[in-house]
């Protein structure tokens, strides 16, 4: 059995887009060794409850995320993680700017685990539903589930 790997998915309020990614993230890796999945976000309120439309979107793929109560990020949160994926630019900038030290963990999602050859992302940054309709939603939901993929996939490789 592997170690635990924890696994921080960062986005703006915690309501939506990290939220989305970690009940992504839980079933693609369900089976696949001990992960620890956080979420939290650099605007958060605590408690904070999904969006509707997330909730909408997730229930689409048979994932339920009802139960997610929002949480500001935290040093403590940092520390723990081995891997931090961001949703945005700006939330990178945001981690660094007051936690240099987590440098070589942060990552953009829709960055990490694209191959070296692979063309960068025109816009890498995933944009916030919120106040958004459902399409929307489901939009920003399949730029998730392709970063997700992706490091479900990378994380795969190294565990071999």
């Amino acid at each position: 059995m592997s170690a635990i790997k924890t696994i921080l998915l960062v986005c703006t309020g915690n309501s939506c887009r990290s939220v989305m990614a970690a009940g992504l993230l839980k079933k693609m890796l369900k089976d696949k060794g001990d992960y620890r999945i956080m979420t939290a976000g650099t605007m958060a309120i605590r408690g904070i409850r999904p969006s509707p439309g997330a909730v909408e979107v997730m229930a689409e793929e048979g994932i339920d995320i009802s139960g997610h109560y929002g949480q500001p990020l935290s040093d403590e949160m940092l520390r723990q993680a081995d891997l931090i994926l961001v949703m945005e630019e700006r939330q990178k900038e945001n981690i660094l700017m007051h936690y240099g030290d987590v440098e070589h963990k942060v990552h953009l999602l829709s960055e990490f685990g694209r191959i070296a050859n692979e063309n960068k992302l025109v816009d890498p940054n995933i944009p916030d539903p919120i106040g958004k309709s459902l399409d929307f939603y489901r939009k920003v939901y399949s730029i998730i589930k392709e970063g997700i993929t992706r490091t479900v996939k990378k994380l795969e490789e190294e565990e071999k």
